[in-house]
C-alpha cells in the first residue's frame, strides 16, 4: 500500500497547469559539473574557460586553444542516485568555439511492487518489477568574441527528458545566454542567465498505469495530473581575479550572485526575487597542483519553534593538472552544515593537446 502511495504522490507532483510556473522545475539541471567549480562553490561564472563552459557559461568557450573532453561521477543519498556528466567541445577559428555536453541524474532498479497483490488478496513476488526513473540534459554550446576586444558572448540550447519508468515522461526545451567581460587590469566579469526563454516540458503520463493505482489508498481519488511545466529564468553574476607570486604561486578568488525571481528561503529574498552569494578561491602551484576552498547556499532555515538560523554550505576541492590532463575531487557541504546532503565528486579533464 505504501508503494502505490509514493508513486501516486510522484505522479501528482509532476507538473502544474498550463499558465503557472514551478518555483522549483529541472532542478537536476542547477546542481553543477566539474569538480574544480563545486570545489569553488560554483563562483566560476566570470572566469570559466574551457570545456565545462557549456554549463557554467558558454563565453567562456572561446579560450578553448585545443578540443577538450571532461567526464564527471557523484552520487547522492547513499549511493541510491548517481549523477554522470560528460561534455566535449572544439574551437572553431581563432574567435568561435562550439560545445555539447550531458547530465543525467536518475535512480536505477526501483521495486515496483503495485502488482505485488493480486485480485485474490494473494502476494506474489513473481510480480515485483523494477523500473528506472532518470533525468536527462543534452546542451549545445556556441560562443564568439565580439569585436570590443575583451567582450565575448555565448548561447545553450537545451532539450530535456525525464522518464519515470513506464509511468510517465516528458521533453523539454530551453535557451541560456551568457557575456564575459576582461578589463585591461585583468578583473573578470560575467553574466549567465539560465532558462532565458522559459524552459517548457511537455509530460505525457500513461493513463491506463495511473488508473490502476488511482485508487489504491482508500479516501485519496487522486486525479489526473496536468501535464506541462515552466523553468523560469535565472541569472548569475560574478567577477574574479587572479594574482600572480613570484612567477609560480596564483591565487584566484571570485564571487557570485545568484538569482531566482520568486521568494524562498535565500539570505536576501523578497516576493520579486531571491539573492544567493557564492565566493570561492582556488591556489595553484606552477599550473600544476590546486587547492580550492568556497562557500554558498546561504539559508535561513526556519527551526522548529518557527525562528530561523542562517546556514551555508562549505566546499573543499583539489586538483592535479599534467601535459594536458586534469583530476579534480570536491567534498561539498563540509560538516554538513547545510540542508543539502554533502557529495564526493570526480572529474577528468583531457585536453587533446596532450596528443600531438
Amino acid at each position: 500500500m505504501k508503494n502505490y502511495y509514493v508513486i501516486l504522490l510522484t505522479l501528482a507532483t509532476l507538473a502544474v497547469s498550463a499558465q503557472t510556473t514551478r518555483k522549483y522545475s529541472n532542478e537536476f539541471m542547477n546542481i553543477g559539473v566539474d569538480a574544480a567549480a563545486l570545489g569553488m562553490s560554483n563562483a566560476v561564472v566570470s572566469h570559466t574557460a574551457d570545456v565545462n563552459s557549456g554549463y557554467w557559461n558558454p563565453a567562456g568557450l572561446v579560450h578553448l586553444e585545443d578540443n577538450q573532453l571532461a567526464l564527471m561521477h557523484s552520487s547522492y543519498f547513499a549511493n541510491i542516485a548517481n549523477y554522470n556528466y560528460m561534455a566535449y567541445a572544439m574551437p572553431l577559428d581563432d574567435r568561435s568555439a562550439v560545445g555539447v555536453s550531458l547530465i543525467r541524474f536518475g535512480v536505477d532498479d526501483i521495486l515496483d511492487t503495485t502488482q505485488l497483490i493480486d485480485d485474490q488478496g494473494n502476494i506474489n513476488y513473481d510480480r515485483i518489477s523494477t523500473f528506472s526513473t532518470a533525468d536527462y540534459g543534452l546542451t549545445f554550446s556556441y560562443a564568439r568574441k565580439l569585436p570590443l576586444d575583451g567582450l565575448n558572448f555565448g548561447v545553450n540550447a537545451k532539450i530535456i527528458r525525464r522518464i519515470i519508468g513506464d509511468f510517465a515522461s516528458s521533453w523539454g526545451f530551453g535557451l541560456d545566454a551568457g557575456i564575459q567581460f576582461e578589463t585591461e587590469n585583468e578583473w573578470k566579469f560575467g553574466f549567465m542567465a539560465r532558462d532565458l526563454s522559459t524552459t517548457y516540458n511537455a509530460w505525457s503520463i500513461d493513463e491506463e498505469k495511473f488508473e490502476q493505482i488511482s485508487g489504491a489508498v482508500e479516501g485519496q481519488n487522486q486525479e489526473l495530473p496536468e501535464t506541462t511545466e515552466i523553468t523560469i529564468p535565472k541569472l548569475q553574476l560574478g567577477m574574479s581575479k587572479t594574482w600572480i607570486f613570484n612567477y609560480d604561486y596564483s591565487i584566484l578568488a571570485a564571487a557570485n550572485l545568484n538569482v531566482r525571481f520568486e521568494q524562498n528561503n535565500d539570505i536576501l529574498s523578497t516576493s520579486f526575487a531571491s539573492i544567493n552569494p557564492a565566493l570561492g578561491f582556488q591556489f595553484g602551484y606552477t599550473d600544476l597542483v590546486f587547492l580550492r576552498g568556497g562557500v554558498g547556499n546561504f539559508q535561513n532555515e526556519r527551526q522548529f519553534d518557527n525562528s530561523e538560523d542562517l546556514t551555508f554550505q562549505p566546499n573543499f576541492g583539489v586538483g592535479f593538472k599534467y601535459k594536458g590532463i586534469q583530476i579534480d575531487y570536491a567534498f561539498t557541504d563540509i560538516g554538513d552544515q547545510s540542508a543539502a546532503l554533502y557529495s564526493n565528486v570526480f572529474s577528468l579533464k583531457i585536453d587533446f593537446s596532450v596528443f600531438r
